[in-house]
């Protein structure tokens, strides 16, 4: 079997109706690391905090669906809370932290927090954790860390 001799990228690939260059313009307002590298009639290339992806204008073929989202880990509430409020405008807000854009693309806005307060060894903590984000649409750290303590 032949060695690959190069470096493997994986590039996340969108399908959108007609709408890949204001998604990518709408993406890059909304992170503050973000530019649009390539941008054709057909297909758009973006960076977002140092992730290629790629939005194609496809046609009414295929639709996206939460099947896929990107997960962004936020440090702070404050981060949530943006990220939460401004990938929502247009779209929807779900549960445990899930929005849809108003392109239909579906983001998980989480704390970093919420990783490891799930992966404590203390399984009574985690039911306790989990039973509380999951009454929450937008996740909130202090809420979260409310329930571990009990």
């Amino acid at each position: 079997m032949a060695k690959i001799n190069h470096k493997v990228t994986i590039t996340p690939f969108l399908w959108f109706e007609n709408q890949a260059e204001e998604a990518a313009k709408f993406y890059c307002t909304v992170f503050k690391n973000a530019v649009i590298l390539q941008s054709s009639p057909m297909i758009v290339t973006c960076q977002l905090e140092g992730q290629k992806i790629m939005l194609l204008n496809g046609g009414p073929y295929f639709k996206l669906s939460e099947a896929f989202s990107f997960f962004i880990e936020c440090n702070t509430q404050e981060e949530v809370d943006y990220y939460w409020e401004k990938l929502s405008e247009g779209g929807e807000k779900s549960q445990c932290g899930w929005v849809k854009d108003k392109f239909g693309v579906s983001w998980q806005v989480v704390p970093h927090i919420l990783g490891v307060l799930m992966s404590d060894p203390d399984q009574a903590k985690v039911k306790r954790v989990s039973e509380a984000m999951l009454k929450m649409k937008k996740l909130e750290i202090d809420t979260l860390l409310k329930a571990s303590e009990n």
